[in-house]
């Protein structure tokens, strides 16, 4: 295993003396190359973009997304869209204000970049019609009547042409106090040909819409996954505020900490650069920013900042115990660090990439963002800041102040001491396996997918959620769309065989929980043959001759069946997209289509935004383990390489697997769903908390082999790494707290959890590490029992 393990790590262990030679040999050199890229990639950071794709939030490998995709071009809006509802504060739709109002906004809208313009629906387009049945046949026309003038007798008209339509509780509220504008868009700019910028767009929507039109008398309703994308990239805006803030949190946490302006100020210097040069290397790489990695920043200023905050420890007990001079405590600084560190964010590097095993595109590029951050950390923090460390020094006062500490030993640091002795090991372990059935237990309820109504990702009284609230309540068809296409021979969607599946199919979804209602080319028909019946309810059916049929779909709304008569999408309502809705609805589908299905047609799930929703949460459900089956079993080959040991490698992964653990019934506790939004912060947590605990026994290790038992070389190691490891852990949780604050309701989820990860890392390193290392190791426990070869 040593000669293994050696062969491997060879790399890491002979770069160190290189990387020594280079760094302090030629100091002035790699300062000057390191001020350069730094200019360059600022300047390269100031051109990142925030960068939100409809497309990226869906996995597109999923059978349900690939059927969508192959069909797309046959369902027209049903794929990304938005809903604008302009509603009257006082009175109803029938009055020439609103109409006039109305008739704007849809112009306004049918103009904006992005928008498909050919699908573009309100009673104002052509596309929306109205038919009935007389006594010389069908006749029929758009609902707003060519000789519309705004009279009284004109907007009577208008009025009895909406309940011919069948519009009611579709692009009119059921109330008759709102119409809605449903505005299917492109994935691209038709000009440029670029991804739709959608914060852009949303201003738009904001700026030429509702700013423009709302007043006294109107009020403006704005829906769809491009205007929660806009709205959480605005909200996004304040994650620079709570970035400020934890940095001067950190700063004077950390001057209280070390005593040191220069041992403050560089570290925090460091690894702002760091964040720097990750967004720079991004826009390199062709990334920008989507608002689920707006926070991976933050992430490498913390990791980055934890291995900081050791190199300046490192640097001052050195100085103190020593004597030695700046230049020497730092290159002994980043001797001692270089081993230790560097595996540590080789472990959160190959962690962090595990995350590309969820084939949902934003969760990969998150995993690319903060790779590339640990990546840049090696040189900002694990190089570039001892060398700068040689040139200024930690001064006077903070070696002064670590005399102090050496020669006194806090008594807190004794209380810790106490879970390396036997007993106090055996009371440690037995509370954690308490605390793993707990947490096992507790984690039971976790959930996949979103578990609130509307967008979970903002709060429930956000203007979005706000605006979605009173589109649910005031029309019939929700924005929780889910489309099944019905697939046939070409020219076979209309025979009787066809629409009879279809019109059971819709019947049997009347009584699966969580479905609204449902619309599809049966509805037509029936509709169709009914009026060219007088009307009579009797003849509301399928009928078996195929002449009837075809009179009855001499006219079908866009979007019901394709040119070729080969697709037949059958669109339901949902009451709304949670996990266990979604759950319901796919399994039903799936049971009907085993039963009924034939050669000739097929059923195939699945379209709308809910049934990309439903892709996306079986996609989790599957990937989430897997992840974590990835991360661990990495994290733990390079911690096996490096320390060579089974037993240590329990010793620093036990502490993770239970805040894992926890943290999953911490998420259960709190109606916290597994989704895109939160499935990496468990990754990311693990990413970050492998750091103490290589940290801890690294030096932990140093101390054994020089002969002392557990007990003292752990206290020893407390006075030193011990106290950068708790002050890093408390100081990055203060700094994820104020998360929770934010408007952007997974923000502030994302703040919840890390503050509870980094908290159970530490404890978990400064607690259960020492105390497994105790029960694992005996040969340990007594000064007198020297340490195996």
């Amino acid at each position: 295993m040593k000669k293994i393990s050696s062969i491997l790590l060879w790399p890491i262990l002979s770069s160190e003396k290189f990387a020594e030679g280079v760094l302090f040999g030629y100091r002035r050199i790699v300062l000057l190359a390191f001020l350069a890229a730094t200019a360059f990639l600022a300047w390269q950071a100031t051109q990142i973009r925030p960068d939100a794709s409809f497309v990226k939030m869906i996995p597109s490998d999923h059978p349900y997304v690939a059927n969508y995709i192959k069909y797309k071009d046959d369902l027209a809006g049903l794929g990304n869209s938005i809903r604008v509802v302009v509603a009257a504060k006082e009175g109803d739709i029938f009055s020439a204000e609103f109409q006039e109002t109305l008739k704007k906004v849809t112009d306004e809208l049918f103009y904006i970049p992005g928008v498909d313009r050919s699908a573009l629906k309100s009673i104002w387009t052509p596309n929306v019609r109205w038919t009935e049945v007389t006594e010389e046949g069908f006749v029929g026309g758009p609902v707003i009547p060519a000789k519309y003038d705004g009279s009284e007798a004109s907007l009577e008209q208008v009025r009895i042409n909406i309940l011919r339509s069948g519009q009611v509780g579709i692009l009119v509220g059921n109330d008759f106090r709102s119409a809605m504008v449903q505005v299917p868009l492109f994935d691209k700019h038709p000009e440029t040909g670029e991804k739709l910028n959608y914060q852009e767009f949303s201003q738009q929507l904001e700026s030429l819409v509702r700013d423009k039109y709302s007043n006294d008398r109107i009020d403006i309703h704005i829906t769809g996954f491009a205007k929660i994308v806009g709205d959480l990239i605005e909200g996004a805006s304040e994650v620079a505020l709570f970035f400020a803030v934890a940095f001067v949190v950190t700063m004077v946490l950390l001057y209280m900490y070390s005593g040191s302006v220069m041992g403050t100020l560089v570290p925090l210097m460091c690894s702002f650069i760091a964040v720097i040069w990750q967004l720079g290397l991004l826009n390199l790489l062709g990334y920008g920013l989507d608002p689920y990695s707006m926070l991976v920043p933050f992430l490498v200023f913390a990791i980055a900042v934890s291995h900081g905050v050791q190199i300046v420890n490192t640097i001052t007990l050195e100085s103190a115990t020593t004597g030695a001079d700046k230049v020497d405590a730092a290159r002994h600084a980043f001797k001692t660090i270089y081993i230790p560190g560097l595996t540590a964010l080789i472990s959160d590097g190959i962690g962090f990439i595990t995350l590309m095993v969820i084939e949902i595109q934003v969760i990969q590029d998150l995993a690319v963002a903060a790779s590339v951050g640990v990546a840049v950390i090696v040189l900002t923090n694990l190089m570039i800041l001892p060398l700068l460390m040689s040139y200024v020094g930690v001064g006077r006062n903070a070696i002064a102040k670590a005399k102090r500490s050496i020669e006194k030993t806090n008594s807190h640091w004794h209380l810790f001491s106490f879970f390396s002795k036997p007993f106090g090991a055996t009371v440690a372990v037995t509370t954690a396996l308490g605390l793993l059935v707990i947490g096992l237990y507790g984690s039971q309820g976790l959930q996949i997918g979103d578990l609130d109504k509307g967008a979970p990702e903002l709060r429930a009284d956000s203007r979005y959620n706000l605006d979605n609230n009173f589109v649910t309540e005031n029309y019939s068809t929700s924005s929780d769309v889910f489309v099944v296409m019905v697939t046939t021979p070409e020219e076979y969607c209309s025979r009787f065989e066809t629409l009879s599946l279809v019109d059971r199919f819709q019947f049997y979804l009347q009584n699966v929980p969580g479905v609204q209602s449902s619309i599809s080319l049966v509805d037509v028909s029936e509709r169709v043959t009914a009026g060219l019946n007088e009307g009579n309810l009797k003849w509301r059916s399928v009928l078996r001759n195929q002449y009837v049929i075809n009179a009855s779909l001499s006219y079908v709304p866009a979007g019901l069946m394709n040119s070729s008569c080969s697709l037949l999408p059958v669109i339901i309502f949902l009451d709304d997209h949670k996990a266990e809705t979604l759950k319901a609805v796919t399994a039903s589908v799936e049971a009907f289509a085993a039963e009924n299905v034939s050669d000739e047609i097929q059923l195939h799930m699945a379209a709308g935004k809910a049934g990309f929703e439903a892709a996306t949460n079986e996609v989790i459900e599957t990937a989430q383990y897997e992840m974590l089956i990835w991360v661990y079993t990495v994290v733990s080959l390079l911690c096996l390489l490096t320390f060579r040991s089974i037993r240590t490698v329990i010793c620093i992964i036990a502490p993770l697997a239970l805040t894992s653990i926890l943290c999953q019934a911490l998420m259960a506790q709190f109606g916290i769903g597994v989704k895109v939004a939160t499935l990496p912060v468990i990754a990311l947590g693990v990413g970050i908390g492998v750091d103490y605990g290589i940290y801890i026994y690294s030096k932990m290790q140093t101390y054994l082999q020089q002969g002392h038992s557990l007990s003292v070389a752990y206290l020893e190691t407390l006075q030193s790494t011990g106290k950068s490891v708790a002050f890093t852990g408390l100081t990055l949780a203060i700094g994820v707290v104020l998360w929770a604050l934010s408007p952007i309701k997974f923000q502030a989820d994302m703040g919840i959890l890390l503050t509870f990860m980094f908290i159970w890392n530490m404890l978990g390193a400064l607690i259960l590490l020492p105390a497994i290392a105790c029960l694992l190791h005996p040969e340990n426990r007594e000064v007198e029992k020297k340490v195996k070869a």
